[in-house]
């Protein structure tokens, strides 16, 4: 071998070394003689690592990258607007910001004060405070409590996480903050016996509004939920859960607030995922897709009603809070030509349509394979429930997700896993591939993964 293959090898050292000196990673533990890709490159579905080697993305990076990477159109648009307004804070307002909130309300199919953040966390915190602040000026201050379910995720800030359901992401960091109340999520595959997906979402849903009745009502100010839970395990109710939801808080006064963080902009085969229910949210909270994740940026959707009660002169009736970068001019500028993107290129229906595709070729593992226990999902999002034994449905061990997730990546497909969530319930493998993706893409994935699990069997 020549000098310039070592020239390569000791580049590679350096910048492993570089990085295993300087960087700390997300929610990852250190392991020394495994180390982070380093990503250099991305376009379309795909990534290239600093050594040239390439990966069919299958998470989107952190489920957002939608329209796939290397868009030029949304960096021109980045630019564009920085050479035109870099900066404004939202004290006051710019353009990119108010068209951007005019086609969220366009998507969204209804009346909303749009409220600009960077992330999901921030807008769900946003959320918290517009709904305990409403309450309070509606006549209603002892309404503080949220209810959220268990395996659901909502942002890793102190309010955010506790209401997240996932006792691992809050361990050693608690005590959170407090008036945070959970319920158990609707989890299909694991209903009772006998019991039709229809009937165990109508339990799940009653069961919130005996939390509600044992909290006692008038202490509740808002229920927050995914349309489906994703990083828990990619839970999917029956349709009449979301309904049912929303009609016991509308029984109460409670504040329905719906987290689009993940399951917004096309992903689950509509625009937003609680279209695929007849609802209405009070609140709705997006981030990720909105930018395809090409700039920060987050909104907090909130029912005009609502708003009314803070536009009162009085002291302090105002929303005191601000945010330094959210509603940045650029970020606005991107996501607007994110969504004209995903409009023009059909990107909704594309994620419904091979939504329904990924399905089919991924529904037959769950008769084939003895570890995989359930294929679910809606649009591009699925998930794959691996068990240790079918007939029990015993969880399979995290480290075998893991080994599944690492055997992918060496076939070079990024899959994920809802690592960290509950003990016992780290069994799910997680696809989240760009809407944007192409036919050949899709069977590269669905090759690739099969081919994995049928190399890999649990027992």
């Amino acid at each position: 071998m020549g000098r310039g293959y070592e020239m390569d090898q000791l580049r590679t050292v350096s910048w492993t070394e570089k990085d295993q000196g300087n960087v700390w990673h997300h929610i990852s533990p250190y392991v020394e003689e495994k180390p982070a890709m380093i990503t250099a490159k991305g376009e379309g579905a795909w990534l290239t690592d600093h050594e040239g080697n390439r990966y069919l993305d299958g998470m989107s990076g952190l489920w957002c990258v939608n329209i796939g990477y290397g868009r030029e159109e949304l960096a021109l648009a980045a630019f564009e607007q920085m050479k035109e307004l870099c900066y404004a804070p939202l004290t006051q307002s710019h353009l990119p910001a108010i068209k951007l909130a005019e086609k969220i309300n366009e998507w969204l199919e209804g009346e909303y004060m749009i409220f600009y953040s960077n992330s999901g966390s921030e807008a769900n915190e946003v959320a918290f405070k517009i709904s305990r602040q409403y309450h309070q000026q509606n006549g209603n201050s002892g309404r503080y409590k949220f209810i959220s379910r268990h395996r659901a995720y909502h942002g890793s800030s102190m309010g955010a996480l506790a209401a997240t359901g996932q006792a691992l992401r809050k361990y050693k960091y608690e005590p959170l903050a407090s008036g945070f109340l959970h319920i158990a999520p609707p989890d299909p595959y694991r209903r009772t016996n006998g019991m039709t997906e229809r009937e165990h979402s109508i339990l799940r849903a009653e069961e919130l509004e005996q939390k509600i009745i044992w909290e006692q009502k008038e202490t509740i100010a808002g229920v927050i939920m995914e349309p489906l839970i994703t990083g828990g395990g990619i839970l999917i109710p029956d349709k009449v859960y979301i309904e049912k939801v929303q009609e016991i808080c509308e029984k109460y006064g409670i504040l329905l607030i719906i987290d689009e963080v993940i399951c917004g902009f096309g992903r689950t085969g509509k625009k937003f995922g609680h279209q695929h229910f007849a609802i209405k949210p009070d609140i709705v909270t997006m981030a990720k897709g909105l930018t395809s994740a090409y700039l920060p940026l987050s909104v907090t959707a909130v029912k005009k009603e609502i708003f009314e009660k803070f536009k009162g002169t009085e002291e302090n009736v105002h929303f005191r809070h601000i945010n330094t970068f959210g509603g940045n001019p650029a970020a606005c500028a991107v996501a607007l030509k994110n969504l004209e993107i995903i409009e023009g290129e059909k990107l909704v229906e594309r994620s419904a349509e091979k939504g329904e595709f990924l399905l089919k070729e991924l529904l037959p593992l769950a008769e084939t394979h003895p570890n995989v226990g359930d294929v679910r999902g809606l649009g591009m999002i699925v998930g794959i429930e691996l068990v240790a034994n079918k007939t029990s449905k015993e969880a399979a061990p995290a480290a075998f997700a893991a080994k599944i997730v690492q055997a992918c990546r060496q076939e070079g497909l990024i899959i994920g896993k809802n690592g960290d969530t509950v003990d016992g319930y780290n069994n799910v493998l997680t696809i989240c591939p760009p809407l944007a993706s192409t036919d050949a893409d899709l069977m590269y994935l669905i090759g690739t993964l099969k081919k994995v699990l049928a190399e890999n069997i649990y027992s």
